[in-house]
């Protein structure tokens, strides 16, 4: 399933007035069948955002966001636990991550703690509509690399706007879908792109939805080309390792040295990419936030994953840079262990001794 277009029936919005700031935000419900009746039906079915017009019939249609792509975004997930419920992870980072990108485009920052209370809402109140999956004890033979969780999109849109201009009146919609494995399976080979995501002085440590275009365009190409995930380079002197499509990116080298490329103004300042960091080097590993070249990534790795809500931990198996394909461990014991330690922690199979994980209900 991956990302689905359908989207559960209650959704969160929030607008900024110059004049008063920012409105206590409103729930809002669009029509629905039975959860159990929608579930039977075939994708094409379902409900989808077109059938969610309604919602927004008081929006804009031409802005600053659909004109010159001006908006940024979050992604966060609400997991059924074990126990029962759902759980949110770490929001309060991806609260503070959202605050830092609109104002990082200039728009007026939406307080923290209205994003958390718009998070646990919204789930909450689809929830109780019968919008949520329930825990099945066979994703625990795979690693719930194929789990199913709410996925959460926060978003921000601009007002009405035909010219280059900012945003200074935006809305903050919060909208739930349902959402499974990002990857597919059979194939964890990554290759380096020849495209550039993100410049020094850019965007690139901002979550904008612009940002993505480039990374949609070299995903594609990689696929196509027989390839899971594409590796960007730095723009400047193309020799040292960003990130991925969309992913954090770790090598476990043969040094027993864990690298992650260190964050900057080109890099996303990835929540798993920390938290993993966090868990790592509670088990003693060498954690290195610094440059990493192509030359040694390919000649020094043994294992590699990339990170992020999606990708949560997933192994790389090899990576191919001019026709030079660098063979990893197809599943490396740290990889593993990190990525197990991840997934029990949000699945509530692991006791959260860090507190990361907020009860929904």
């Amino acid at each position: 399933m991956a990302f689905a277009l359908s989207t559960y029936p209650v959704v969160f919005r929030a607008k900024f007035n110059k004049n008063g700031g920012w409105t206590a935000g409103e729930y809002l419900e669009k029509p629905h069948k039975n959860a159990v009746e929608e579930a039977s039906l075939p994708e094409s079915e379902r409900s989808t955002l077109e059938e969610s017009r309604n919602l927004y019939d008081d929006m804009p249609f031409v802005t600053y966001t659909t004109q010159y792509g001006l908006s940024c975004f979050e992604g966060l997930k609400a997991m059924p636990q074990k126990g029962g419920g759902l759980a949110l992870f770490r929001p309060d980072q991806n609260a503070s991550r959202f605050k830092r990108s609109m104002e990082g485009l200039y728009m007026p920052g939406f307080p923290e703690e209205d994003f958390i209370t718009a998070c646990v809402e919204t789930v909450k109140r689809n929830a109780a509509l019968g919008f949520s999956p329930v825990y099945d004890k066979e994703w625990e033979k795979n690693s719930f690399m194929t789990a199913d969780a709410v996925y959460l999109r926060p978003f921000s849109a601009a007002e009405g706007g035909i010219g280059v201009n900012l945003s200074r009146e935006p809305w903050v919609v919060m909208i739930n879908t349902p959402v499974s494995a990002y990857f597919s399976s059979g194939n964890a080979d990554a290759v380096v792109t020849e495209r550039i995501r993100a410049t020094p002085k850019g965007t690139g440590w901002i979550k904008a939805s612009s940002n993505y275009v480039i990374s949609a365009l070299a995903k594609h190409e990689a696929q196509k080309a027989g390839f899971m995930e594409c590796i960007y380079l730095d723009a400047t002197e193309r020799n040292y390792i960003e990130e991925g499509s969309s992913c954090n990116i770790f090598f476990y080298l043969k040094s027993g040295e864990l690298v992650t490329p260190e964050l900057g103004d080109t890099i996303l300042p990835g929540i798993t990419r920390k938290s993993l960091i966090e868990l790592a080097r509670d088990r003693g590993v060498n954690v290195s936030e610094r440059k990493i070249s192509i030359e040694e990534a390919l000649s020094e790795t043994k294992e590699c994953f990339v990170s992020g809500t999606a990708a949560g931990a997933t192994p790389i198996e090899s990576l191919t840079y001019k026709g030079k394909k660098a063979p990893f461990e197809k599943i490396g014991a740290l990889t593993a262990d990190l990525r197990d330690s991840l997934k029990g922690i949000q699945y509530g199979t692991i006791p959260d001794t860090k507190n990361w994980m907020v009860t929904v209900r």
